[in-house]
């Protein structure tokens, strides 16, 4: 199992090309069950939950091809998707228990053919996430579900009907795959209460490219009128927002100065206004976003994590690292998911000054400086949190189950080493 090993105290400074979403090119990818015609899609990050979901899909009968490519002078992947017929409807456990997103195939196969047998997804360990509110809206649209053996059980006879649906809270996962649903259902369906990610528009433009009606895109409220078929089409994935906050934040944390080429400031406002509080310059270019900390005291700030476009829960592990080296008190609540802060008794080995109460919230107060210890990744973003801690910590820092950094990091180490960490990934054969 490899490692990444760091040595800490050097203010970052230079470039780092922002790669496409992780959290938009999963969905996208399903996306592609819908159509028996080619989904092209550009600017997609090489990371181990897609080569995840691309054999997902190869399981199911989709036949990809991989192709190099260049965004802004930077390699990156082309992938392209052709299913013309469905080997097996069943997305079996050992696939998705390795990626929870594997949900996503549900509302496509059962759109386009009416059935599909689901493992029970699995991911991080930051809370329950159930699938409820997908299943209920599915049903509502005429699915019959069963759960059985681990597997949900689901099929419609016919096509599915469009439906009324007022989510009772907000779900990018269930507003995803019933947004796939709807686009092949028979009739009008209004999603009400959906979530506003970027990542949704991103699919739902992809869907229309591809012949879908939807409207109302990046409000809380979709309509989707049903089409019998949809077409192919070639789609650029956008930026990730969560990869560029980290990075953002890297800057800060450093007392450095990253200028974050491909940054989108409309998919990051609210993060970016938090460390403009903080005493961060941040400033807005033709290519993206320049990250400024040096020769800046940072002030600490409370943040409480929302729907988009609040702060992303995904980005709050970073931040909570970020609090410790800002001056005062800060408090950190996390309303998304009840399992969050597994992290901080790992920032506590490195001499970190954090209270959590519950489940969810946590003082964070500024220290003068943390000690280099090995770690363990607890998950995606977490993993993050300690890398951040790892860069500004006196000696060498350890972090374990760097896998989680993988699912959702391309080439971290080597991004992290242009703009001048000391980084070093080391398989366990090498110590």
């Amino acid at each position: 199992m490899d490692k990444i090993k760091i040595h800490g105290g050097k203010a970052l400074e230079g470039k780092i090309f922002i790669s496409g979403a992780k959290n938009a090119a999963l969905p996208l990818i399903c996306a592609s069950l819908l159509t028996d015609e080619t989904i092209t899609l550009t600017n997609v990050p090489m990371l181990s939950d897609i080569k995840a979901m691309n054999d997902l899909l190869t399981q199911h009968g989709t036949k990809i091809n991989e192709f190099d490519d260049f965004v802004d002078g930077h390699s990156t992947k082309t992938y392209s998707y052709r299913t013309k017929e469905v080997e097996s409807f069943v997305a079996p456990y050992d696939y998705v228990r390795k990626m929870r997103a594997s949900y996503y195939v549900l509302g496509p196969l059962l759109a386009r053919y009416g059935k599909c047998e689901l493992s029970l997804p699995g991911g991080c360990a930051i809370g329950a996430r159930p699938m409820d509110i997908h299943l209920s809206s599915l049903e509502k649209m005429g699915a019959k579900i069963e759960i059985k053996n681990g597997y949900i059980h689901a099929n419609v006879d016919g096509r599915l009907k469009g439906a009324h649906i007022i989510f009772p809270g907000v779900s990018v996962g269930a507003t995803c795959n019933v947004l796939m649903a709807a686009v092949l259902a028979e009739g009008r369906t209004v999603l009400e209460n959906s979530a506003k990610e970027p990542e949704i528009g991103d699919l739902a433009k992809l869907l229309n490219a591809m012949g879908a009606k939807i409207s109302g895109i990046g409000t809380a409220v979709l309509t989707i009128d049903g089409v019998e078929k949809l077409h192919g089409a070639v789609h650029k994935v956008i930026a990730d927002r969560i990869e560029a906050g980290s990075y953002a934040v890297a800057a800060a944390i450093t007392r450095g100065r990253i200028e974050l080429i491909n940054a989108q400031i409309e998919t990051l406002r609210r993060p970016i206004q938090v460390l403009r509080d903080m005493g961060v310059n941040v400033e807005e270019t033709e290519t993206g976003l320049i990250v400024d900390a040096k020769g800046c005291e940072l002030t600490g700030k409370d943040i409480m994590t929302e729907p988009f476009p609040g702060f992303p829960t995904d980005l709050q592990a970073q931040f909570l690292a970020l609090m410790m080296t800002a001056k005062g008190a800060s408090m950190v609540t996390e309303t998304i998911f009840e399992n969050r802060f597994m992290h901080v008794p790992e920032l506590l080995r490195m001499g970190a000054n954090i209270n959590v109460h519950g489940h969810a919230s946590a003082i964070v107060r500024h220290v003068d400086k943390l000690s280099g210890a090995p770690v363990m990744a607890t998950d995606l973003r977490a993993s993050f949190a300690l890398v951040l801690a790892g860069l500004i910590a006196e000696g060498e820092t350890v972090v374990n189950r760097v896998y989680h950094l993988d699912r959702g990091y391309e080439k971290l180490e080597e991004k992290l080493r242009s703009v001048g960490a000391d980084i070093v990934r080391v398989k366990e054969d090498e110590e």
